[in-house]
């Protein structure tokens, strides 16, 4: 059998072979993350996507390696990793290293080794930017991980100097109702994933600067965010029903600095409120009601979030128990919207409930 590399020695022989010429440095969150790169348009291209985030190089926490090459064969044995419930497609393999992983995707054939204080990520990657994308998101959350946070499948906005977090089981729309909360003033602090501790005794959450991924439906529906469509797309989908709308597979990335404004986009907050997506796609009238989340673990299982194959953890791991969350959580006000989709009226009602503006 023959001997495994380790990620260090992986990450040494690509960075040799393939160089690295260009390098763009991040603040993310309080952490200094370099991403350097043998490709000029790559770095060009994640300049542009983490404009808020650029900085002046300084000394990094960490630092990620991106390498535009061919599709690699880096002799591994991988491991197929098997589709999530209710999924059918194979889309990743990956193979354990003395230091780390190796995760490999297979429709795009790239390759993402990390561990021992190495993290590169090589293939075709400018055909593949929003991977690249993840990949350093998922480094950051890593590092918020280490120190002790529970990762939270969440939305996050910040209503004047309250934070509120929205979640709900896939294609509730929590984004939709993080960007109606937008158009009434409030700041986004994260997407599809935020990481919860307590500070100072209050929960405190932190965001990955991922931009919100919208359907026609959601940007036909706020003003602010037509221009993510062009005037042709805009009068084709008007043309179909609510349905239809509904069940379409298009998405548009949402610039949150061109469609709110500089200043819009932080990734830390307080943890005043939780919101959940309860709620049916019927004429009935949208509910919001404050609950208890120690007694509705159904909720809370729209919350929590496990660790996938791009994390490492101890042999123990963290605890992940719905106790652990409950007390992370202990203080934060929770409501529930049941009843039919009413996303500017879901809003109004959560702006008015969290006092804001005052």
């Amino acid at each position: 059998m023959s001997r495994k590399p380790s990620v260090a020695e992986l990450a040494q022989r690509l960075r040799a072979e393939h160089g690295v010429s260009r390098e763009l440095a991040l603040s993310l969150a309080g952490w200094e993350i370099k991403v350097a790169s043998n490709s000029d348009r790559l770095i060009q291209e994640l300049e542009s996507y983490f404009a808020p985030f650029v900085t002046q190089a300084k000394d990094p926490h960490l630092t990620i390696n991106a390498l535009e090459a061919p599709a690699l064969d880096l002799g591994l044995d991988y491991t197929i990793k098997e589709p999530d419930p209710g999924k059918r497609k194979i889309k990743e393999e990956y193979a354990h290293l003395p230091d780390g992983r190796v995760v490999r995707k297979r429709l795009t054939g790239l390759v993402f080794a990390f561990g021992s204080d190495h993290h590169l990520v090589a293939g075709p990657c400018l055909d593949n930017h929003n991977q690249v994308v993840n990949f350093i998101n998922n480094r950051l959350i890593q590092l918020e991980l280490n120190r002790g946070c529970l990762l939270a499948h969440a939305a996050g906005v910040k209503l004047g100097q309250a934070g509120m977090a929205l979640a709900g089981f896939s294609g509730a729309g929590k984004s939709t109702l993080a960007l109606h909360l937008m158009s009434l003033g409030a700041t986004f602090i994260s997407n599809d994933r935020l990481l919860v501790r307590r500070q100072g005794g209050r929960p405190q959450m932190t965001g990955v600067p991922k931009l919100p991924r919208i359907n026609p439906g959601t940007a036909l529906n706020n003003p602010q965010l037509q221009g993510v469509m062009s005037p042709e797309e805009q009068e084709r989908f008007a043309e179909l029903d609510a349905e239809q709308i509904w069940d379409l597979e298009h998405k548009y990335d949402v610039d949150i600095v061109q469609c709110f404004g500089p200043g819009r986009f932080e990734l830390q907050s307080s943890l005043d409120a939780l919101t959940i997506l309860n709620w049916q796609r019927d004429a009935s009238e949208m509910v919001m009601k404050e609950v208890d989340l120690s007694q509705r673990p159904d909720l809370l299982g729209a919350f929590k979030k496990d660790w996938g194959l791009f994390f490492l953890c101890g042999q123990e791991g963290p605890d992940r128990s719905n106790e652990a969350y409950l007390r992370e959580l202990k203080g934060v006000r929770v409501f529930e919207l049941s009843g039919g989709v009413d996303f500017l009226g879901a809003a109004q009602r959560l702006r008015k409930e969290l006092g804001w503006p005052k």
